[in-house]
């Protein structure tokens, strides 16, 4: 499966391919900037994206608003202050910085359930099951 990491924060970036990794994702795009999110999911569908909502050049939020106008992809905000998101998207799937592994897991599980899949294969479930037990 395949993620799309919207996020200007290097490290965070690391962290959460570690992590969609460990949730059974096997290929990454990973950018800085709006436009580059918007470019890299017109190049290769992502099964799932997690964005930042404010970054350093553009609005993740907008970036997702345009990636999702012509279809439905799951998605997690993982944002320091959700006024803007809340303000913006309500029903939006959000996880604060700081997050534990689980609670990440948690959101992605969200995501997933109320994005296109409308299901999670059994596969996917058990690790999003051992990871929230904190296995």
């Amino acid at each position: 499966m395949h993620a799309l990491i919207i996020e200007d924060q290097f490290a965070i970036a690391m962290l959460l391919e570690d992590l969609l990794r460990d949730l059974g994702y096997t290929s990454f795009d990973i950018v800085q900037t709006e436009k580059a999110g918007i470019s890299a999911a017109k190049e290769r569908c992502p099964d799932l994206i997690t964005a930042d909502d404010r970054l350093t050049d553009g609005s993740g939020i907008d970036a997702v608003q345009e990636i999702c106008a012509a279809r439905a992809i799951p998605v997690v905000f993982i944002v320091g202050d959700s006024l803007e998101l809340n303000r913006r998207m309500p029903d939006a799937v959000v996880l604060m910085k700081p997050f534990r592994t689980h609670e990440f897991a948690d959101a992605v599980g969200q995501a997933l359930v109320r994005g296109r899949r409308g299901k999670v294969s059994g596969l996917m479930l058990a690790q999003l099951q051992n990871i929230s037990d904190g296995k």
